[in-house]
């Protein structure tokens, strides 16, 4: 096996959902590449788990808490570790099938 995927979030129980039903989901199935799923909550120090707080500005919604995540992602990819980090975000570059192929040759993402 030469990729693995590690997905922080926090329904776990969402992966590998479709994906599941797709060729990667054959090819996860016949480890070709690994999955990790990363619940964040594990990660918060409080007594009910709490990830998310209050923009700093004010207004409307809800922000992921800094310190949280900065634990899961050390979690997920520890110090050395080749893996790259990626960010799923509407403001980010189209995820392309020449960019897909280009990660799927590497160590994996976190």
């Amino acid at each position: 096996m030469s990729f693995s995927a590690s997905v922080l979030t926090l329904y776990p129980e969402m992966f590998p959902g479709a994906l599941g039903l797709s060729l990667a989901g054959r090819a996860l199935e016949a480890g070709t590449w690994s999955l990790e799923t990363i619940q964040i909550r594990d990660f918060a120090t409080d007594r009910h788990r709490t990830v998310d707080d209050t923009p700093a500005g004010g207004g409307a919604g809800m922000v992921m808490r800094a310190d949280v995540l900065e634990k899961a992602i050390d979690h997920a990819s520890p110090e050395g570790e080749a893996r790259p980090r990626r960010l799923m975000s509407p403001r980010g570059k189209p995820l392309t099938q020449a960019r897909v192929r280009e990660l799927a040759a590497g160590p994996g993402a976190v």
